[in-house]
């Protein structure tokens, strides 16, 4: 009732202020003043501030991780990159991460299982703003997954070599191509060069 009762106020308001700059009488309707006055109409105006601010709010509240392209002067330099490479053998790595998402109604998630030989060392559950992709999320798994086998104990893993398997050829892709720069592929390469410098 306060919101009706309010809506009524700022329509007579602005229909006011219509008629006097318009110079009109008072039986002039709101949308013909609105026209003669090119003014949006105060309503249509007031849902749009509080549309603006609502998406600031949810953003500004949302702590999820989401993708951008990553500004040039942040791109890694060529000397600093590894290259990352497909598994063409069915040569064993010590440590094996199996990654998969999912978008659906209910939300999109992500997730990684972690296996040293045939042991489950680790799993990596991850839930996504509604906004993130699929692509987004597989990627998110992989690196996660990356940061998870840097984080194991290290003197438990001989030889120090790990797999990451994924069934997202677009995020194969996106890797394999110099000029995309999206920040979780940047990223994923990041820490690609970083275990690997470290043995």
């Amino acid at each position: 009732m306060n919101h009706e009762h309010n809506r009524r106020k700022y329509i007579r308001v602005q229909h006011l202020i219509n008629i006097s700059m318009a110079k009109v009488y008072h039986t002039t309707s709101s949308e013909a003043l609105c026209m003669l006055t090119a003014m949006t109409p105060i309503i249509i105006k007031l849902e749009e501030i509080v549309k603006r601010y609502n998406t600031k709010e949810r953003k500004a509240n949302c702590s999820k991780e989401s993708d951008h392209e990553v500004e040039y002067k942040y791109w890694p330099h060529a000397a600093d990159t590894v290259t990352i490479e497909e598994v063409v053998s069915n040569e064993e790595a010590t440590i094996q991460a199996f990654t998969d998402r999912s978008k659906q109604e209910q939300g999109v998630g992500a997730g990684a299982v972690i296996f040293k030989g045939s042991e489950l060392v680790a799993k990596v559950q991850l839930k996504l703003d509604n906004r993130c992709s699929n692509n987004q999320a597989e990627q998110l798994a992989i690196l996660k997954a990356l940061q998870t086998i840097e984080s194991l104990k290290s003197y438990n893993i001989n030889p120090r070599t790990a797999t990451i398997f994924t069934d997202s050829r677009v995020s194969l892709d996106s890797l394999h191509n110099p000029n995309n720069h999206a920040h979780l592929t940047e990223e994923i390469r990041k820490k690609v060069t970083s275990m690997v410098r470290t043995n």
